[in-house]
């Protein structure tokens, strides 16, 4: 397939002696298209006295100078280094004072431009100007499809003069590009559409002094539709590095790319145990464009930082998986027009718990079944083997009865082993809950009782002894009305005053105070019962 390329001028023109090989320093920039006119700019403030003009060449790599155009006032006439294109642009320059070449440039006219103006025998001013060629590459060529990968190489030979080169798409947005040698930009388009067509524009950014701060060159791109379904198409690379392995739930696990430098990742998923192949996208990266899309919106699923960089074009996932997230994935790194795939089957395996009046049943679940090998269920003692049961494909059971004694209490894990030998296990632990009475066991811990039932125990004698002294004052009552307190303080009763004012007076202590009015004989027990 031959490359289709547009090829610029690109001209440098620095203001240094002409002896010397080392170019530091130019006085201006200037970036044409090859095959278009250019002039290279020379003026000076004329005199009255004549002057002679000499513009002379030195290929790159070349010691010597070579005669491309001399002028005078009386004559002019070519060098071995000349074309037939050119021509000074104005033919009274020692009228005007302007000195400046006019051709049309190819590829072999790289090189140092000087042009010296004389007086005589004396040098008036010399001017160095240096011309180098930008070649664009648009791949792929001929034909642009819908869904290739448009590549766009920039070059400059040579890029002594050169800051960078940029590309804007048709819609006015900044491409990414990426410097692949000294000399050469690139820039991509992965998976293109009918809309990424139009004129790109790249933009030459100069180094150092110049007239202008860039130049900007149109570079027109069309895109065809192709003939069939592009994914079949394209130029597929497996690689025979499958993995298969296992995790738990909530654990994050790296799925690998393939290892190869690329411009597009996607993920393809396929939901465990499914009699099918249909696979659905998870994510899709696209690094030149700084997008990504997900078919299904999930957090589990993320481009794994370093020692892989994305942007870089060097991918791996982390997968931070639910049960149902097991299954086949499928990492397509895309380089140009080749994809390279590599695939990662994943167990996932989780453990829960259901509760009864009479039994604690632990549950193993696991999903991908196609390449579990066994599943388990053991305890911490190892003379005593749990009871396993089946009530489903993917599902393990165990069941320990209520009330738990020492014997059912400890480490139940459950450990799962695929056929490539590798082996995942999770611990469930059964614990003996705190111990309410001697020889009594409960399988659930609840919020204790013994505060609430100490306080009760601490009220009857409180009770009794108010009884007590109620009915030994009951005898003593007249018509007059006499106030009893009692007051209670640390578990013990003292009928410490007769009149109540003297209790009121006292400190606001832990003590409690019940003043009692009676009327008559019965009043005294109301009063108590209420």
């Amino acid at each position: 397939m031959e490359t289709c390329f547009l090829t610029f001028i690109l001209v440098s023109s620095f203001a240094v002696h002409s002896s010397q090989s080392d170019i530091t320093d130019w006085d201006d920039v200037v970036v044409v298209r090859e095959g278009s006119s250019t002039t290279l700019v020379c003026t000076y403030e004329m005199s009255r006295s004549p002057v002679t003009l000499n513009w002379m060449r030195k290929s790159l790599g070349a010691i010597e100078w070579k005669l491309v155009l001399s002028a005078s006032k009386r004559k002019t006439f070519s060098g071995g280094a000349s074309k037939s294109s050119m021509r000074l642009t104005d033919p009274n320059f020692h009228d005007t004072g302007v000195f400046s070449l006019f051709f049309i440039p190819t590829m072999e006219d790289i090189g140092l431009y000087s042009c010296l103006i004389k007086q005589q025998e004396r040098k008036l001013k010399e001017r160095l100007i240096f011309l180098a060629i930008l070649t664009v590459t648009v791949l792929p060529s001929p034909i642009i499809s819908v869904h290739s990968t448009l590549r766009m190489n920039a070059m400059v030979t040579p890029d002594t003069a050169i800051n960078n080169i940029t590309w804007t798409s048709p819609h006015g947005i900044t491409i990414k590009s990426e410097k692949i040698s000294s000399r050469e930009t690139e820039a991509k388009l992965p998976m293109v559409q009918d809309t990424d067509k139009g004129v790109y524009v790249c933009t030459v950014h100069p180094w150092g002094k110049s007239s202008s701060p860039i130049f900007p060159f149109n570079v027109n791109v069309n895109i065809t539709a192709n003939n069939g379904p592009w994914y079949t198409q394209a130029k597929h690379v497996p690689t025979d590095d499958k993995s298969f392995t296992a995790t738990v739930v909530q654990r994050p696990l790296l799925l690998k790319c393939p290892g190869v430098r690329g411009d597009m990742v996607v993920l393809q998923w396929r939901p465990p145990d499914k009699g099918n192949n249909e696979r659905k996208v998870v994510m899709q990266y696209d690094r030149w464009r700084g997008t990504t899309h997900r078919e299904q919106p999930s957090r589990r699923v993320q481009l794994a930082g370093p020692p892989f960089n994305a942007e870089a074009g060097i991918f791996a996932f982390r997968l931070t998986p639910e049960l149902s997230d097991g299954g086949l994935y499928i990492c397509e790194v895309h380089l140009d027009d080749k994809i390279t795939l590599q695939s990662t089957t994943v167990s996932v395996m989780k453990v829960q718990t259901k509760r009864s009046s009479s039994k604690l049943d632990l549950i193993c679940l696991y999903s991908e079944r196609s390449q579990v090998k066994s599943v388990k269920w053991n305890h911490q003692n190892h003379n005593r083997q749990p009871q396993m049961s089946a009530n489903r494909p993917g599902q393990i059971l165990t069941t320990v009865p209520l009330p738990i004694t020492s014997d059912t209490a400890g480490n139940y894990t459950c450990t799962l082993k695929l056929n490539n030998g590798q082996t995942i296990w999770a611990t469930q632990a059964v614990t003996l809950p705190p111990e309410v009475g001697k020889d009594e066991h409960v399988d659930v811990t609840a919020p204790s009782m013994l505060p609430s039932l100490s306080a009760l125990l601490l009220l009857v004698p409180l009770v009794a002894a108010a009884v007590g002294v109620l009915l030994w004052r009951q005898k003593q009552i007249s018509d007059r009305d006499i106030e009893y307190s009692l007051s209670v303080q640390s578990g013990e009763v003292e009928n410490i005053y007769e009149n109540p004012d003297d209790i009121r007076q006292g400190p606001a202590l832990d003590s409690v105070y019940m003043d009692l009015k009676p009327r008559g004989e019965d009043d005294v027990y109301k009063e108590l019962e209420r």
